[in-house]
């Protein structure tokens, strides 16, 4: 029986240790393509393309699926000269990943050309982020989110903020350089908080005057100057629910791409039951209330477009699988059905 196990337990290990490598090797091949200019202008002409237009990603609806297409650099050439473009166009692009087997995938925004002709011409449309987000494969999503916050970060640091002299992009997008000033600027994010408030057997939940009708969500906020997490998360609750957060804990993180590239970091936060009466910060909030177990778990199971009722009023739903706030309701859920 040792024998068997310490076989099995190698056998374990050796697949580990396999997965690792790719892993490793992964990380160390996209590293190569930050540092190395050539090298990445060398993967551009053998690498794929998610393309975008004014920061929106291109679909393809088939059947009731929507694909997120990847072109190679030989179709993205061809589709150039269609629009009788030059193939600079293809320096303008930022890495956004590689397949496990080194296929360096690009994200490039063609704003600039005319959107009709690259939708009849691949037989899809571009769609917003917000939506799109929802639509696609679960795979799909974290790419298009990095890769629309990347783009948008160039456009909007074209200019040194020491000079005002124009920046210049390296091939793969990590960095960009203010040559008259010798500056290198970096894509940051920004930390948000997203909190769960619970008290007892509910849980409280918001919404802001923005929000499709009958949107639901976990509060959030983004992390002042000098605050730790745990700061963060009490002053939000305070500032627009008024309640006092007796203790918290952490969940997991997500990149958001809304407003514009932020890091959200989950909790869970418990606030008393004698401490549970809501006061509603109205600059912020349209509307925040306590839910109960049945209602929240109607509410997953409700699509935003059923939720409208015959007299107008729309019943509540919550953010898709996707968003991590969904994480937060259904960790909820498990902890009270526990």
């Amino acid at each position: 029986m040792a024998a068997v196990y310490q076989s099995l337990h190698r056998r374990v290990s050796s697949l580990v240790c396999r997965l690792h490598s790719t892993y490793v090797r992964k990380m160390r091949y996209l590293n190569q393509l930050k540092e190395d200019d050539s090298l990445c202008r060398q993967a551009q002409t053998s690498g794929t393309f998610y393309l975008f237009h004014n920061l929106s990603p291109f679909l393809q609806k088939v059947g009731k699926k929507y694909l997120v297409p990847q072109l190679s650099a030989a179709e993205m050439k061809g589709i150039l000269e269609k629009l009788q473009e030059a193939e600079q166009w293809i320096e303008k692009s930022v890495l956004i990943g590689c397949s496990d087997e080194h296929r360096p995938r690009f994200a490039l925004d063609l704003g600039a050309l005319d959107k009709s002709v690259i939708e009849s011409e691949l037989q899809g449309s571009f769609t917003d982020l917000r939506k799109a987000l929802f639509v696609v494969d679960g795979k799909d999503s974290p790419l298009l989110a990095s890769a629309q916050s990347l783009l948008r970060w160039h456009d909007s640091h074209q200019y040194c903020s020491k000079t005002g002299q124009p920046t210049e992009k390296n091939p793969a997008g990590s960095k960009r350089v203010c040559h008259a000033s010798g500056v290198t600027y970096y894509p940051q994010m920004s930390p948000v908080v997203i909190t769960l408030v619970s008290s007892g057997s509910r849980c409280l939940l918001a919404r802001q005057p923005s929000f499709p009708p009958g949107m639901f969500t976990a509060l959030s906020g983004f992390c002042d100057l000098g605050e730790n997490v745990e700061e963060a998360v009490r002053r939000e609750v305070a500032e627009e629910v008024g309640l006092e957060v007796e203790s918290l804990r952490y969940s997991a993180s997500q990149h958001w791409p809304f407003p514009s590239g932020s890091l959200m970091i989950a909790c869970h936060a418990l606030v008393g039951a004698q401490r549970a009466q809501i006061s509603v910060d109205t600059l912020e909030l349209e509307e925040a209330r306590w839910f109960g177990l049945q209602e929240i778990v109607e509410g997953l199971k409700r699509e935003p477009s059923s939720s409208k009722q015959d007299d107008g009023s729309f019943l509540p739903w919550f953010p898709p699988k996707q968003a991590i706030a969904h994480q937060l309701i259904c960790e909820w859920v498990q902890q009270q059905t526990a």
